[in-house]
């Protein structure tokens, strides 16, 4: 059974990043809400099931990302570098790739994205901190400022050209959480096609930023200005808290991973 029922169906969505983690998780997901699912990346997708499309294209690439968006309804949008690297792949996936997206759109008449921004728009707050969607960005890398750059390109192409957007700032999306920061920044697979779902479906989204989460005890992300997607998480990573804090019993607290949000993300090195 879906995880987010609704009768809505799409006659066509496209899903960049299909290859990745979680691009992976939602192509299983997201054919059950459209007629076709178009699946792209630049690694290896397989053989197409029924009701599917394989359209590799590289985000750099204007041409290709035109023709890729070419009669889609919507676009779930998770193609990209997805950690943090040197500037230059960053610059042509995250950033050049993403205007490449939106003006797509522009030309097509598309008009609703799903953005995957990340938790790592905002990893320079600390960990004793609960932050809503109006905070200022505080990236704490390349691969955080690129999120930015996008949410601030969505909020544009809302603006100038009508293109609604959810940007979802993507916590940690895992089978389970992996250390105790992820207790406050886990989303189940379950929680993620949710999330996506319920912004491809809410009547009228604007230009809007959710965090992308769980509905965990502790928590540092406050979503109510969101309450209007329509997202309402089902699971917890709290049954995972025990077998989390038996492996990792105590906390450097002299370590910024351990004190800011965005984790180990907050002291990668410069990348050459």
């Amino acid at each position: 059974m879906p995880a987010h029922p609704t009768p809505l169906r799409f006659k066509r969505l496209l899903l960049t990043g299909a290859a990745g983690g979680l691009g992976r998780e939602l192509r299983t997901r997201l054919k059950a809400y459209c007629d076709t699912l178009r699946l792209s990346d630049i690694a290896e997708l397989g053989d197409a099931a029924p009701g599917e499309e394989l359209r590799p294209a590289r985000l750099e690439d204007k041409a290709a990302v035109n023709d890729l968006l070419g009669g889609v309804d919507a676009v779930v949008h998770l193609g990209g570098v997805s950690v943090e690297a040197p500037f230059e792949p960053i610059l042509q996936a995250n950033i050049v790739g993403v205007f490449h997206v939106y003006e797509a759109a522009r030309r097509h008449g598309v008009k609703r994205i799903v953005f995957a921004s990340s938790n790592h728009v905002t990893g320079f707050y600390r960990q004793d901190e609960v932050i809503d969607t109006r905070v200022p960005v505080r990236p704490d890398g390349l691969y955080g400022l690129s999120k930015a750059f996008g949410e601030n390109l969505a909020q544009l192409y809302f603006d100038r050209h009508g293109i609604e957007t959810v940007c979802v700032r993507i916590g940690s999306s895992f089978a389970e959480p992996k250390d105790r920061r992820m207790l406050a920044s886990w989303m189940s697979f379950d929680d993620l096609e949710r999330v996506v779902v319920s912004a491809l479906t809410a009547p009228v989204v604007g230009c809007s930023v959710i965090y992308g989460i769980s509905d965990n005890a502790t928590r540092w992300y406050d979503n109510s200005r969101a309450a209007h997607i329509g997202y309402r998480p089902q699971d917890s990573s709290e049954r995972f808290r025990a077998a989390v804090e038996a492996r990792q019993p105590a906390l450097d607290r002299s370590d910024p991973a351990t004190v800011y949000q965005g984790g180990a993300f907050v002291r990668t090195g410069p990348l050459e």
